[in-house]
């Protein structure tokens, strides 16, 4: 039973690492009743989670998660919470194939959309994608197309678990912010984009944990990644600075310039056009301004201007949109 625990939590106590973590992997089992885990995720939508309890359910989904090896590979992975409300075009997914086609190896962590209308596993299987957690197949993906594909209810029986709840909540919850912690294949490279700060420094402390290189990203007008409509916030192992458009040498968006996600067929459409090379200067900049991040986590020998040059190259040639040709091939 929950119930104790919910308590607790009303009470305005928090949970230990161990108690999250415990909790996490109650909910999987089906320990706890619908109106139990609902009324479990409410808390953390009127109360900010703590270092603590992130942990202990990043530590109870890494524990369950069906782990997929791909360390032959030097990989990245572009994953946002989600959760900010934007309704913005899938840019974190066409920045890992602009990543991808920039000849880093991208193994992109994502699930349908909860809060927005298109998740990037909304917007794969409407290119024709066919999730997959055969790691032979996504070893192969990854090696012919530079990217494979890891939906997370399939390496995450947690996630498959609340997925109705969440899905009729409508609302993010906490498992919004543990998509980009949990990859299951453990990328060396991991760009986390966050809809607000105070999650930025809990991610901050989480990934100092480990050894992995780090990039995340939070504008301060409230989006989960570089929008280009204000100033934003880079933090990495080495530090962390706020920079500008002006910064990378890019003029400003505004927010109706970046928006269009929210219906998987208008996403859909706007993907493929600036894949097609035929997208808005600011489509185009906020892409590209976002797989320059990524390309430079991955490779930080690279000053962020040649990583622009290298994701502006790889989206105005054609080769991120050849590397969706390719991912696509492989499955045939």
């Amino acid at each position: 039973m929950l119930q104790p625990i919910l308590k607790t939590l009303f009470d305005y106590q928090t949970l230990s690492r161990p108690q999250a973590r415990e909790i996490l992997v109650n909910i999987t089992r089906d320990s706890y009743s619908k109106s139990e885990v609902v009324a479990f995720l409410s808390v953390y939508m009127m109360r900010p989670v703590t270092v603590e309890e992130l942990s202990g359910f990043r530590d109870g989904l890494l524990e369950l998660r069906l782990p997929v090896d791909l360390s032959d590979f030097d990989t990245v992975d572009l994953c946002g919470t989600g959760g900010d409300g934007k309704n913005t075009f899938n840019i974190s997914t066409l920045a890992s194939f602009i990543t991808a086609g920039a000849g880093i190896k991208v193994a992109k962590h994502g699930n349908y959309g909860v809060s927005s209308g298109c998740g990037s596993s909304n917007m794969l299987e409407a290119l024709g994608y066919r999730f997959t957690n055969d790691s032979d197949t996504l070893r192969r993906q990854i090696d012919r197309a530079g990217i494979c594909f890891l939906h997370a209810p399939l390496f995450h029986p947690a996630m498959k678990a609340v997925a109705p709840i969440r899905k009729e909540l409508g609302i993010k919850t906490f498992f919004n912010m543990l998509g980009p912690l949990v990859n299951p294949s453990s990328p060396q490279s991991q760009l986390a984009g966050v809809f607000d700060l105070e999650l930025a420094r809990l991610y901050q402390y989480l990934f100092q944990e480990g050894d992995q290189r780090f990039t995340i990203l939070h504008s301060t007008d409230g989006y989960d990644e570089i929008s280009l409509t204000s100033p934003f916030k880079v933090i990495t192992q080495n530090g962390e600075q706020l920079l500008t458009a002006a910064d990378l040498k890019l003029p400003e968006n505004s927010p109706e310039s970046i928006q269009g996600g929210h219906e998987v067929a208008e996403a859909a459409a706007i993907f493929n056009t600036i894949l097609d090379g035929k997208g808005t200067a600011q489509q185009n900049n906020v892409v590209i301004a976002n797989a320059a991040f990524a390309i430079q986590c991955n490779r930080p020998e690279l000053s962020i201007d040649e990583a622009l040059d290298k994701a502006r190259e790889s989206l105005l040639s054609g080769r991120a949109k050849a590397t969706v040709k390719k991912l696509l091939d492989t499955q045939n």
